[in-house]
């Protein structure tokens, strides 16, 4: 079959409905050995997961992972346990005339907050198929952008094909405020509106082929199938137990929701004015969210409609951000951990910096993704210059913090110094130590060289190991004056040992110079 389809004028729904004709053609002249049923499979044979997982459980699960929230805990804990347990349900006859209520939930809240987390914690402990989409990325037509039924297709690979486990999966689409209707456009706002007439149906009842309509090269490998099977093969997938999570942040939001509360009070109130007792703050004004602020924000009845279920998750506090980086599930500190141990480096935080971590984060006003920024922008440099050094272990420190290109040289000279003194032990089985001022004289000769501190030690005490030897030293402290004129100290080490004029520490076997 040869298909010939010139640039100006190609039409992908022309080459479908082209597709489907012989499609049909060979179909009709071809015996279905498997029958009419098999040619229409709507799922497969694998039974209905069961659930059983209660919601005191499931929000004890995420209070383990997620800092605050708790409404919004208690709300999705709940609505979600709810929904999947009552899928093991015996179907009711009523239901079946009038159809049921699914437990659809709307998630309001600031970026960074947790939404996008708490969602896959819940599907993970729940051990169903998940998805994740950004309502920004789809048009009306599915064209341009994204069709709204690939999420269906998308939450059928997850389940590894398994039509039956991707029917009790959750698709969530996040950024669902960017489809609303903007309220500054003068008539309708058609595209928007579309995304929203397309995802009701998703979210509601239908049944999603597998193959899309505008994947050409998957309807031509359904003709070539039919063509050997002597079959048309339509696997579908119904959206009826599916649950939809949808969230925003919702910018304005709280300023409709003000104007509504305060259009409720007695007298007249000048522009701009707040009524007594209703100034609150916008997590406040958020809780009292009703569906006529969404249908005033830009949305259609209908899709608020399919969204009984309404949580709102509040801004984080600094307070909340210390309490993150402080929690032992912390998956910011926990991922930083693993990124410094792939290169066989091991970190620790101090109190102190988690502290100035969560105060630099808090300054940046994106919620827990300032976080990572933080800790990103902090320790970057020691990301990129420690795997190339013998450094295995650092703490990172409130200093590091405040002044992390100043305490990275301070950690590479000290993990130089530590190097050299295991060197010079295993080799002269003579212990060094050096004084605060030592290292830091060597430190400065080291940047004043373009050298390292290791490289400056192996110069300046080259010939130690065996003076040291006939001075009859088995530990030696290297001061300041050491490093200041090392081979004059070691000349005098050696002569007090052989004029017996040397001081002598209190083991008999220690001097200082």
């Amino acid at each position: 079959m040869t298909i010939r389809a010139e640039k100006p004028g190609f039409d992908p729904e022309k080459l479908r409905e082209l597709l489907v004709r012989q499609a049909a053609q060979v179909n009709a002249a071809a015996p279905d050995p498997a029958g009419p049923d098999d040619a229409q499979r709507t799922a497969s044979t694998t039974p209905a997961p069961r659930f059983s997982l209660k919601p005191t459980e499931l929000e004890a699960y995420l209070d383990r992972y997620v800092i605050r929230q708790a409404r919004a805990k208690a709300v999705l804990a709940t609505k979600i346990c709810t929904h999947f347990n009552r899928l093991s349900l015996p179907p009711d006859e009523d239901e079946e005339i009038v159809g049921s209520i699914k437990n659809n939930v709307l998630m309001i809240g600031p970026t960074g907050v947790g939404k996008t987390y708490l969602i896959r914690l819940i599907a993970k402990r729940l051990g169903v198929p998940f998805v994740k989409g950004d309502a920004t990325k789809f048009s009306e037509t599915g064209y341009v952008g994204g069709d709204v039924e690939d999420l269906v297709r998308d939450l059928v690979r997850e389940a590894d094909g398994d039509i039956e486990r991707a029917q009790h999966g959750i698709i969530y689409i996040d950024e669902i405020d960017k489809i609303a209707s903007s309220r500054q456009a003068i008539g309708p706002d058609v595209s928007r509106s579309g995304v929203q007439r397309n995802l009701l149906k998703l979210m509601e009842e239908t049944e999603v082929e597998l193959k899309a309509p505008h994947d050409i090269a998957g309807q031509m490998e359904a003709v070539m199938q039919m063509q050997r099977t002597g079959k048309l093969e339509r696997r579908k997938v119904n959206t009826r137990n599916i649950l939809f999570i949808v969230s925003g942040a919702f910018a304005g939001l709280d300023d409709i929701i003000g104007r509504r509360l305060n259009r409720g009070a007695i007298g007249f109130q000048p522009p701009g004015a707040q009524t007594p007792g209703l100034a609150e703050g916008r997590d406040e004004l958020l809780a009292q969210v009703r569906a006529e602020d969404l249908l005033e924000y830009g949305f259609e009845s209908e899709f608020i409609g399919r969204l009984p279920v309404i949580a709102v998750l509040h801004d984080l506090s600094g307070a909340d951000l210390l309490a993150i980086l402080r929690s032992p599930k912390s998956s910011v500190i926990l991922a930083k951990k693993r990124d410094f141990r792939a290169y066989g480096i091991d970190i620790d935080f101090e109190d102190d910096a988690l502290v100035a971590l969560a105060q630099l984060a808090a300054a940046e006003h994106t919620g827990a993704r300032g976080l990572v920024s933080a800790v990103e922008k902090v320790l970057l440099d020691f990301e990129k210059c420690l795997p190339a050094t013998d450094v295995n272990r650092f703490t990172v420190t409130a200093a590091t913090v405040d002044d992390p290109a100043a305490d990275l040289p301070r950690l590479l000279h000290r993990a130089g110094l530590e190097h050299f003194v295991a060197a010079f032990a295993a080799a002269h089985q003579i212990r060094l130590t050096l004084s605060r001022e030592a290292e830091d004289r060597l430190a400065a000769l080291a940047r004043a060289g373009g050298e390292s501190v290791g490289a400056v030690c192996q110069r300046l005490f080259a010939n130690y190991g065996h003076g040291l030897r006939l001075a009859g030293l088995a530990e030696f402290e290297v001061t300041a004056a050491v490093v200041a004129d090392p081979g004059a100290a070691l000349d005098r080490l050696v002569r007090d040992r052989f004029t017996g004029s040397h001081a002598s520490t209190s083991d008999g076997n220690r001097a200082d110079a």
